[in-house]
């Protein structure tokens, strides 16, 4: 997985989300209720799964498609971005 080149976050950050990504790809989710188990602060907004990233400082958005046990990473979001509601779409 990489970050994409514009966007601007510390390596603490890189750390935490690819952590998350390492803990996604062991995981054989089939359901939203696993993917708590793993990440209990995890929120769903119809197919989109919200997970906290560094202590809530940012929003990992991805879409999940169960059936196949396939997440697609859409956004990493700070609190101000997230605000914004653009994610939505997704869901």
């Amino acid at each position: 997985m990489r970050l994409a080149k514009t966007a601007k976050v510390d390596a603490a950050t890189v750390d935490a989300v690819m952590a998350w990504f390492r803990a996604a790809r062991r995981a054989n989710w089939a359901s939203f209720e696993e993917i708590r188990e793993s990440f209990p602060a995890a929120d769903r907004v119809g197919n989109v799964v919200i997970f906290n990233i560094r202590h809530n400082v940012y929003r990992l958005i991805v879409t999940a498609d169960f059936r196949h046990r396939i997440m697609y990473v859409k956004a990493l979001l700070t609190h101000k971005e997230y605000d914004r509601g653009e994610w939505k779409k997704w869901s």
